[in-house]
């Protein structure tokens, strides 16, 4: 057993630890607008900061370890200790512009980090300063694969408050009720306890974008999974690449528009009472038209991520599982800013039928929670169809745009057909582009699929040429393709 005055509870070092790893301190960053909470797209769109002074990870297990002596053993502050909380709680302001951060913030961010870092550091700790068999007053619970202590919130008010009821209740109403932001903003989460168990005995579990946030100073991107079916857009194209009907382009623009002075004119201008935060717009036509490259576009320059939905992973034939999805989907994109893409929409929000049965009123239940849902998302939500016959009248009216991407017309055939192909393959004098965009009414990812199929064709063939009579070959492939 380590006495008062001994070496500290535990050392990296010691437990066989490599080199420390460095979490490097990003740099300013722009305050929010007030009564804006966008600190995770601030955090998104930074880019990689320059090498600064680095905050050790060791810093976590010093501050917590000082936290736990000076509450059971009384031991005073140090003034090692004094500074490791100064510069941790400096340095998780930093990583939360704009949000309060103070001793129990950082307490609180450091407790639930720590069993990334090391699983068996709350074992070692609480063995150590309560003796074998009294670390159940504490709290805590053992994971199904961490074997190791997890935090609770019981664990958060008996380490912060002990047996004082009057403070625990306090603490719990102020940090644990869900209106802190750490809470709010889904940095943190208490959950649910077992059926029959204290609420409290939960698990505090902080989110794995806000792991990766405090130990490489870059937030996470979430991975694809049964409760995020979503996958991220990266497009490398750029808006020259993109034709558009002059009318659906001015439509692009104003939602442009809107991603750069959105938070504006609601704070800046004192509109967020008059309007809702998120902005909700349908994109439709045609397969090929241009609407998924559009949402990857539209993130790509203001800085922020587009996920695409999985809607096969969403709906579910069991009744209430549908809900579940959706919540579990919403839940982790709010408050991140970014733009959920909900492509081939109709197969969830489609007409609502007329009850004939308990599936369709509950498939109506269904299509109501989504309308509540994308109606408080603070983002920007795409919904995109091939008929915009197909999406449910009551949700086209909570639409503040509704855009059309139609077949492209000769003229714009022919600016895809000139912009496709690459520099390293030539044109036959014998090819005609703008008789071919005259001729066959093909969308853009049609003409895209020719083009690649020729040049797959011109490379085998070692020439690099591309002849009228190839080209006639790929138009014919895809029509047959697509039974026309």
């Amino acid at each position: 057993m380590i006495g008062v005055n001994a070496a500290p509870v535990f050392s990296p070092a010691d437990q066989g630890h490599a080199e420390p790893l460095t979490v490097i301190i990003p740099g300013p960053l722009k305050t929010p607008e007030i009564g804006q909470n966008t600190f995770a797209h601030q955090l998104s769109a930074m880019p990689t900061p320059a090498i600064r002074p680095s905050l050790s990870h060791q810093i976590y297990f010093r501050y917590v370890e000082s936290f736990l002596k000076a509450r059971f053993r009384g031991a005073a502050a140090s003034a090692a200790g004094v500074a490791d909380e100064a510069l941790l709680t400096a340095h998780l302001a930093a990583c939360f512009p704009g949000m309060e951060v103070g001793e129990n913030e950082t307490f609180l961010l450091a407790l639930t980090l720590i069993p990334h870092l090391d699983p068996a550091y709350y074992d070692v700790v609480l063995l150590d300063l309560l003796g074998e068999g009294n670390a159940p007053q504490v709290g805590g619970v053992r994971g199904v694969q961490h074997r190791g202590i997890l935090p609770t919130g019981e664990m958060f008010l008996f380490l912060l408050a002990g047996k004082d009821v009057d403070r625990r209740v306090a603490l719990q109403q102020q940090y644990l009720g869900g209106a802190h932001w750490l809470f709010r903003e889904k940095v943190l989460s208490l959950e649910p306890p077992l059926p029959g168990e204290p609420r409290l005995s939960g698990k505090l579990v902080l989110a794995d974008e806000y792991v990766d946030l405090l130990l490489t100073g870059q937030v996470g991107k979430p991975a694809f999974s049964m409760d995020f079916p979503a996958q991220r857009i990266v497009s490398g194209q750029e808006w020259a690449d993109l034709v558009l009907h002059p009318a659906t382009e001015q439509q692009v623009r104003s939602l442009e528009s809107w991603l750069v002075h959105g938070k504006s004119l609601l704070y800046d201008w004192g509109m967020s009472r008059q309007f809702k935060p998120g902005y909700r717009v349908l994109f439709y036509g045609p397969p090929g038209t241009g609407k998924t490259l559009t949402a990857g576009l539209l993130g790509k320059h203001s800085g922020r991520d587009v996920y695409r939905i999985d809607l096969s992973m969403v709906i579910s034939k069991y009744i209430g599982e549908t809900e579940k999805n959706l919540s579990k989907l919403f839940d982790k994109a709010e408050h991140k800013d970014w733009i959920l893409f909900f492509d081939e929409a109709d197969a969830l929000f489609g007409k609502r039928t007329g009850v004939r049965d308990a599936h369709d009123r509950y498939a109506n239940q269904e299509i109501s929670y989504l309308l509540q849902r994308i109606e408080n998302y603070d983002g920007l939500a795409i919904l995109a169809s091939n008929l915009r016959e197909n999406i449910d009248k009551a949700f086209l009216r909570r639409f503040q745009a509704v855009i059309h991407f139609p077949m492209p017309r000769p003229s714009e055939r022919l600016q895809i057909w000139q912009r496709a192909f690459p520099a390293a393959v030539e044109l036959d004098a014998s090819v005609n582009l703008e008789a071919l965009a005259a001729k066959f009414e093909l969308s853009g990812a049609d003409i895209m699929n020719v083009v690649h199929y020729c040049c797959l064709e011109a490379k085998v063939a070692g020439t690099g040429l591309i002849s009228d009579e190839l080209l006639l070959k790929g138009i014919q492939r895809e029509l047959l393709k697509m039974e026309r």
